[in-house]
């Protein structure tokens, strides 16, 4: 910490933006308390400089509500057997695969905006393990959004998404409330998620 402390401090050299103007919107009104005590209502989660900033990258910017993540490089004896048959279900043999494996926590109360990983970072597949809690994902396709998807996913289960899946259609994790798969009730506990992605061609 006291490096990353460091280099931004070489790095900025200017006084740092003062957002003023804070994103409204319709979005839900629940709290978000941080740490220090502070608590911002859901559509106060964006500042920038002017309105106009604002309103521009509202839908440019996505936020997973309620969670933490770590990458582990490295895994314990039974794990990495789970892991190894998860690549060998999930990619084509010799696949270059994407660095450590990320592992994102998510509260009872988080959930997973809708968004497609970037291109320049992840290749045509990602596979992940759902831990602890049922979920339902859904997939949208973007320049169509009447065409969706929602996919039920028990905990322990695996789901990967490949090509059209992975580039054309957003996905997200649904939040409690909203959390129903086929006209069932699916309620949303604590979720932990072991992500595997391949790298780019």
């Amino acid at each position: 910490m006291r490096l990353l402390i460091t280099v931004a401090r070489r790095i900025h050299k200017r006084p740092l933006c003062s957002p003023t103007s804070c994103l409204s919107s319709a979005a839900s009104s629940s709290g978000a308390a941080t740490n220090s005590g502070l608590q911002f209502r859901d559509d106060q989660l964006v500042c920038g400089s002017t309105g106009e900033l604002v309103q521009r990258l509202s839908g440019q910017v996505e936020a997973i509500h309620g969670y933490r993540e770590t990458e582990r490089a490295q895994w314990g004896a039974v794990c990495e057997g789970v892991m190894d048959r998860l690549r060998a279900v999930a990619f084509s043999e010799g696949s270059p695969l994407l660095g450590p494996v990320h592992v994102l926590d998510l509260d009872k109360a988080g959930y997973i905006k809708p968004h497609i990983d970037s291109v320049k970072f992840c290749g045509s597949a990602i596979a992940g393990l759902s831990l602890l809690s049922d979920s339902v994902m859904r997939l949208v396709r973007e320049d169509k959004p009447a065409e969706c998807l929602n996919l039920f996913l028990p905990r322990r289960s695996l789901y990967i998404l490949r090509d059209q899946a992975r580039y054309k259609f957003t996905h997200e994790i649904l939040k409690d409330a909203e959390s129903i798969f086929s006209g069932q009730r699916v309620p949303r506990r604590r979720r932990i998620s072991v992500i595997c992605r391949n790298l780019p061609v």
